[in-house]
């Protein structure tokens, strides 16, 4: 089976670091085409930066990075450091990157890699706000076709919200790209809240990543060190949901994931529910499915998959 081309658009955070981590440490699964960085968990410049940190961390310093958009289409920035630190990569100490960012905007490289690319060969993962990703498709109308499937961290309907009562972050971010994205009639997965939740850091998972015994397994354990201060005061689980990994798991082994064909909307109008994804999951309208909307994950099987993958690296 031939490894899937994707580009991987994302605002490092340390879950962010771990779902690109995971795909560089796959290539049988995932040729990465390029990283796009938006604004999100922190500012572009930060974002940025942190892609690059990662791909060092990584050892593949040949991956293209390119810069985004600084600022959702139509609201002011919301960044998320009380949870993910001021750098966004707070936890481990990691050297500033010497590999350079690449040329260009990031929007520019999704519509010009869509163009070059085979119909139906690229693969999308949004890991942040979905804005580089809207800015394209509104940008060059004739790439929407062309993309083989989304597979985005984003949303949440049974779990609620987690910067809002009713709104996941990136989606809360810029609702307006989200609702874009979701009406475009591109094959879409979307991993919830209701499925990240059950993707924990527990302490023995985070051991295992210490014990890989490398500078991989080190810092992503240092890095959910970190990371799970919040969410385990927060909800009172036993450790911190690792969201973003589970879109880059998925093209894995898409087996560990389960959910249902839906339709999936955004609020973009109310303020007391901005950025809240309407999941019909019981399929009550009828309006059309637009998205594989996902449940629930075998989370030990998952923990297994990024455990060994990571000590590739």
């Amino acid at each position: 089976m031939t490894a899937r081309k994707i580009i991987i658009d994302t605002d490092p955070g340390q879950d962010d670091a771990v779902a690109i981590l995971l795909a560089l440490a796959s290539p049988e699964n995932m040729d990465v085409l390029g990283i796009t960085c938006v604004a999100g968990n922190v500012p572009l410049e930060l974002t940025q930066k942190n892609a690059r940190i990662v791909c060092e961390l990584a050892g593949k310093t040949d991956v293209k990075v390119f810069a985004g958009c600084d600022r959702p289409l139509n609201r002011p920035l919301v960044t998320a450091e009380h949870v993910h630190g001021k750098t966004g990569l707070d936890g481990p100490v990691l050297p500033d990157p010497v590999m350079e960012l690449t040329p260009g905007h990031a929007v520019d490289f999704i519509i010009e890699t869509l163009r070059e690319e085979a119909p139906g060969t690229v693969t999308l993962c949004p890991l942040g706000p979905l804005t580089n990703i809207a800015s394209a498709f509104e940008k060059a109308p004739d790439i929407v076709d062309r993309v083989q499937e989304i597979i985005l961290m984003g949303g949440g309907y049974f779990e609620g919200g987690n910067i809002t009562p009713s709104a996941e972050f990136n989606i809360y971010v810029d609702p307006l790209a989200a609702d874009t994205v979701l009406k475009s009639g591109v094959p879409i997965v979307v991993m919830p809240l209701d499925v990240t939740h059950k993707a924990l850091v527990t302490k023995p998972r985070n051991d295992a990543f210490r014990d890989i015994g490398t500078k991989v397994g080190q810092a992503v354990a240092e890095m959910t060190d970190f990371f799970e201060r919040f969410d385990k005061e927060k909800y009172g689980s036993d450790g911190a949901p690792l969201h973003d990994p589970c879109v880059t798991a998925y093209l894995i082994d898409p087996d560990l994931f389960t959910g249902r064909h839906i339709n999936v909307q955004v609020e973009t109008q109310s303020e007391l529910t901005m950025g809240a994804t309407v999941a019909d999951w019981w399929r009550v309208t009828d309006h059309a499915p637009n998205a594989l909307f996902i449940g629930d994950v075998d989370a030990d099987g998952f923990f297994a998959l990024l455990t060994e993958r990571l000590a590739r690296l």
